[in-house]
């Protein structure tokens, strides 16, 4: 055999594993020890002050027009970021 077939043969094999070992590992994983990655749903995230770019427009926006932000209410800045939409109340 080449040199080169046997590199890349052993490059599969060693991706095949770790892919294997991955799916492994999250099918025997607690669904409890998941991370929350979306900003608006992720407790901690929003204890530390992180908000949706968004959110975070709109909250200078306001502060801007000088009048009280659109995102004082919870419902209208919760939920998926990607759905929000900045030209919201305009």
């Amino acid at each position: 055999m080449s040199e080169t077939l046997v590199t890349l043969l052993a490059a599969v094999a060693i991706i095949a594993f770790f892919a294997f070992a991955m799916t492994i590992a999250l099918t025997k994983k607690d669904g409890s020890h998941r991370e929350e990655t979306e900003i608006s749903t992720n407790p901690i995230m929003r204890q530390s002050g992180i908000k949706c770019a968004v959110q975070e427009t709109r909250e200078m926006d306001a502060a801007e027009r000088g009048d009280g932000s659109d995102c004082g209410d919870e419902s209208l800045c919760s939920g998926n970021c990607a759905g929000c939409d900045i030209e919201h109340g305009k």
